[in-house]
């Protein structure tokens, strides 16, 4: 597996958390920074993914809710919302990442780590994304 994969499977896993245990993901983050728990140390990358979901989770979730037609976040799995708010934010906010690489990153966590009709839920909604991102940024 890439760094960067490795890394946003790292960043899922601290966004999943911090909505499991009711946390703010800044506080799972001091957490998992103060004591990885892990042989190795978080990666800068995983860093950089959950605080940028951090910095603009408002915005995300507005989208996410707008495009996700007759799915509240609420009612999607607490691993599908972590994993298309860290897509989301790729899409929208790293221009290091191509939008197609950050949908395929984010449909093989869904199909690593989600339902079976997660993969074309999340493929389907951040292709929305994709499609309007031009609009987003008018």
């Amino acid at each position: 597996m890439a760094a960067r994969s490795k890394a946003r499977k790292r960043a899922v896993n601290i966004l999943y958390e911090a909505d499991q245990r009711n946390l703010s993901a800044a506080q799972v983050l001091d957490i998992r920074l103060a004591d990885p728990g892990v042989p190795s140390a978080l990666p800068q990358y995983a860093v950089d993914l959950v605080e940028g979901v951090i910095l603009h989770r408002e915005r995300i979730d507005e989208i996410l809710e707008t495009y996700s037609r007759g799915w509240p976040l609420r009612r999607m799995p607490a691993v599908d919302r972590a994993i298309l708010r860290l897509g989301t934010w790729e899409l929208l906010y790293n221009d290091d990442v191509p939008d197609i690489v950050a949908i395929d990153e984010a449909v093989d966590l869904a199909r690593e780590l989600s339902t079976e009709d997660s993969p074309s839920f999340v493929n389907g909604l951040l292709g929305r994304v994709m499609d309007i991102k031009p609009a987003l940024s008018e």
